[in-house]
């Protein structure tokens, strides 16, 4: 509908523009007097003869000022006697120059002077001229601002969900997959942008699928381990005790070798339940030099819900991954909306090596005993079992910042949990 507005519009104003050039194009200065008027003020002129000859002030006549010719009446020897206005040609010469009309005034077959008809054809043609151009330019002033319009127009409705795409692609590139995609479903590409929203939630479900697998692979390793080393621990001790008994040097030689293959065994089941706890080294950070104004953008991007304020950043040069930065923010932020739901305190200040950012949500914290759970893989505070999550968003952040340099401290506040990031400051 507004395209077609916009369309309409644009071409209402071309067709104004084109018919004010043709008109333009068209239009002649007419130099030619209206004989009519011309005639009735010759003839006035004449029947005033007698006064303006004598220097006496003309009769009172009915005139139009705005139709009717403005004049200069001189005498035979071109002294004026009289004249309407006085910007007017006064001689002969000057109305030649200016092409005014020129006309004797004749009484009873004699000359008695001459009546110069002011030509003011030149001035109406440019006060028409001026008009027309007045005309086309308002017209181009509107088809700008229709163009303007537009163009953010387009901008928000093509553009910004393009961009809003991009950031979005490197979010689910680093593995954040609980910032929604933000969507206009009015514009063109409502339904475009709602199809990658639904690919990440059925990304986040297959992750949260596979998490809740990883537990239970966790477990099963647990119990296989537990129910293996139990015999294996019978057999080692049963083995240990026929060593001791016996005096067959070939006998404790093979007791020996159970004992040894024992151990062997319990040190690969023990190496088999740890190994889950490997996989994250698997992700890469690189950090570099970057502008602390990004971190800016970077809170506004994670706090897409606008529940906190976000400071002025001290301008300093920090060293760290952006792509894991982000993922870290996204992170606390995202545990704020899912398991506190109330209004975050932003707060940033810069040490002396070092920029803390601390973000605080107001659901309360959690118990000391669970505080330093919260950095382990899978763990989560004892009241949000009923909110869906993997358990896993501090720990990956913990992990990230330790690879940046930095650090992740997790603290109750004095309203709810406090996280703070400690971003290094650059070394050059």
């Amino acid at each position: 509908m507004k395209r077609h507005v916009f369309l309409a519009g644009l071409l209402l104003l071309f067709t104004v523009e084109a018919a004010a050039l043709l008109l333009f194009a068209v239009w002649d200065s007419d130099n030619r007097q209206d004989s009519v008027r011309v005639n009735e003020v010759v003839k006035s002129v004449l029947e005033d003869w007698e006064n303006l000859s004598a220097g006496r002030p003309c009769s009172e006549r009915d005139t139009d000022s705005q139709t009717d010719p403005a004049y200069v009446v001189l005498d035979t020897e071109g002294t004026v006697l009289f004249q309407t206005r006085s910007d007017l040609s006064s001689s002969v010469n000057r109305a030649v120059i200016h092409r005014d009309t020129i006309l004797d005034l004749v009484i009873d077959g004699q000359t008695v002077g001459k009546i110069i008809i002011n030509n003011d054809s030149e001035r109406l043609f440019a006060k028409r001229k001026r008009t027309l151009l007045l005309v086309m330019l308002l017209a181009m002033l509107l088809q700008c601002g229709l163009c303007i319009g537009y163009f953010f127009y387009l901008k928000r409705v093509m553009i910004d969900p393009f961009e809003k795409l991009n950031g979005f692609a490197q979010r689910i590139a680093g593995g954040n997959l609980d910032i929604p995609l933000s969507m206009d479903r009015h514009n063109l590409f409502g339904a475009f942008t709602e199809s990658f929203d639904i690919m990440r939630s059925e990304i986040k479900k297959a992750r949260i699928a596979q998490a809740k697998a990883n537990v239970s692979k966790k477990e099963l390793v647990a119990e296989l381990s537990h129910d293996i080393k139990t015999p294996v621990a019978s057999i080692k001790a049963a083995s240990e005790v026929g060593a001791a008994l016996t005096d067959n040097e070939r006998i404790r030689d093979n007791y020996t070798q159970i004992i040894y293959k024992a151990d062997q065994i319990n040190t690969l089941i023990t190496n088999l339940f740890t190994a889950t706890m490997e996989e994250l080294e698997q992700l890469s950070v690189t950090p570099e030099d970057m502008e602390s104004r990004v971190v800016e953008e970077m809170l506004e991007s994670s706090d897409y819900l606008h529940r906190g304020v976000i400071p002025k950043i001290p301008e300093c040069i920090l060293y760290a991954d952006p792509l894991r930065l982000q993922q870290v923010f996204d992170n606390i932020f995202a545990n704020s909306y899912k398991y506190a739901g109330t209004k975050i305190e932003v707060m940033v200040c810069r040490k002396e090596r070092r920029l803390d950012v601390r973000i605080e949500d107001y659901g309360g914290g959690v118990s000391e005993e669970e505080l330093p759970l919260l950095r382990e893989k899978f763990k989560r505070g004892g009241h949000v079992e009923h909110v869906e999550g993997a358990g896993l968003g501090l720990y990956i952040s913990d992990y990230f910042m330790g690879e940046m340099n930095g650090e992740l401290v997790i603290e109750n506040g004095e309203h709810g949990l406090a996280v703070t990031v400690r971003i290094p400051l650059s070394m050059a």
